[in-house]
C-alpha cells in the first residue's frame, strides 16, 4: 500500500522504515525539512505540503498523522478533511484525547471521510520490535488499513500462546493489534495503558529506590546492606514474577549509567496519566496507584529522589523522552 505520513519525529519517521521493509511506499511531510530528507534518501517520495501530499496519494489516499496532541493535530486533521475526498482515510497515531476523535469523526463523517484513532505504544524501539496498536474506527476503514497495522504490528514472535484462550477469538489480537471498537476507542484504551504505565513504572522505581538506600547511614550499623541495583535489575529479568520489558529498560538505563548521574529527577507526564485519572473520577473507579503515580511526577519538579531519577532513565530508554533544562 502507499500511505501519507505526517509528522516525522521518533516514531513517525521509523514507523515509515518499517513499512519500507514490507515495500509499503511512503509519501513523507514535517516542518522540518532535514527530516523530509533523511527518509528521502531511504527510499521515500516527499510532499511540499499535506495539501501536496494529498495530490500524491492513490484513491482511497491513507494519510497518518503522528504528531503531538492538540491544537498541531486538530489543525492537520481539519486542513486533512477540507482537502480529501469521501472513502478517504485519516489515522492519528499520536495520543490525542478520545473525546477530540470523537468530535473529529462526526465533521469527517459528514463528508463521508474516515477518521481512525490508532493509540500506538513501541516507542522508540518500535522500527524493530513493532508497534502495539490499539483502533478505533468503522470496520470497513480498519479492514482497509489491515495490511499496513500487520506490517507494523510485532506479530505472534515467541510469546507463548494464552492458555485457554478462544481459537475463534479475534486473531490480530495476538499479533499485536485491535480493533477496540468505534471512534476514539483506540485512544481511550491506550490512554489507560499509559496510565497503568505510571503506576508501574512507580513501583519499579520506589522499590530500587528502597534497595539503593539499604545502606544509608540513618541505619544501624549492622543493618546496612551495600547492594547492586544494576545486577538485582538484571538478575529479576530473569524467571522473577515482576519480568517486563520496562525492568529490560531499567536494567538497560542502569548498566549504562549506574548512578544516572545524567538525570535530575524531574519527570515529565504527557497527559495520558491526567486523562487516565479524569476518566476514573468521571467513572466513580478506585485508582489510588495510579493517582499517586501521577502525583508523584508532579512533586518531582520541586525535589528530587533516585526513584525519580529511575523514572526519568526509564522514560529515555522506551520513548526516547530527555529531561526539560
Amino acid at each position: 500500500m502507499q500511505i501519507g505520513m505526517i509528522g516525522l519525529g521518533r516514531m513517525g519517521g521509523n514507523i515509515v522504515r518499517r513499512l519500507a521493509t514490507k515495500n509499503h511506499s511512503c509519501v513523507v511531510y514535517d516542518r522540518a525539512q532535514d527530516a523530509i530528507d533523511a527518509l528521502v534518501k531511504e527510499g521515500s517520495k516527499p510532499a511540499k505540503s499535506p495539501e501536496d501530499m494529498v495530490k500524491q496519494l492513490p484513491k482511497p489516499r491513507v494519510v497518518w498523522v503522528m504528531l503531538p496532541s492538540g491544537k498541531i493535530t486538530d489543525d492537520t486533521v481539519t486542513l486533512l478533511g477540507s482537502v480529501m475526498e469521501k472513502g478517504d482515510i485519516i489515522i492519528d497515531g499520536g495520543n490525542s484525547f478520545w473525546q477530540d476523535d470523537i468530535r473529529r469523526a462526526k465533521a469527517l463523517a459528514a463528508k463521508g471521510i474516515h477518521y481512525v484513532d490508532i493509540g500506538t505504544s513501541g516507542g522508540v524501539w518500535g522500527k524493530d520490535r513493532g508497534y502495539c496498536m490499539m483502533i478505533g474506527g468503522s470496520k470497513e476503514a480498519v479492514t482497509h488499513l489491515d495490511p499496513i497495522l500487520d506490517t507494523l504490528a510485532p506479530g505472534i514472535g515467541t510469546i507463548d500462546r494464552t492458555r485457554g484462550r478462544s481459537k475463534s477469538a479475534d486473531s490480530r489480537v495476538e499479533r499485536g493489534y485491535m480493533h477496540c471498537g468505534p471512534s476514539g476507542a483506540g485512544h481511550f484504551v491506550k490512554m489507560v495503558h499509559n496510565g497503568i504505565e505510571y503506576g508501574m513504572m512507580q513501583a519499579y522505581a520506589e522499590g530500587f529506590d528502597i534497595m539503593k538506600n539499604a545502606a544509608s547511614d540513618k541505619l544501624p550499623v549492622d543493618h546496612r546492606i551495600d547492594l547492586n541495583v544494576g545486577d538485582i535489575a538484571e538478575v529479576w529479568r530473569r524467571g522473577s514474577v515482576v519480568a517486563s520489558w520496562l525492568l529490560d529498560l531499567t536494567a538497560i538505563a542502569l548498566a549504562e549509567d549506574p548512578k544516572l548521574d545524567s538525570f535530575t529527577g524531574s519527570v515529565e507526564d504527557s497527559g495520558e496519566g491526567r486523562w487516565t485519572v479524569q476518566a476514573a473520577i468521571d467513572e466513580a473507579v478506585p485508582a489510588d496507584v495510579l493517582t499517586a503515580a501521577l502525583f508523584v511526577r508532579f512533586r518531582s519538579r520541586q525535589n528530587h529522589t533516585y526513584a525519580e531519577k529511575l523514572l526519568s532513565a526509564m522514560r529515555k530508554q522506551f520513548g526516547g523522552h530527555v529531561e526539560k533544562k
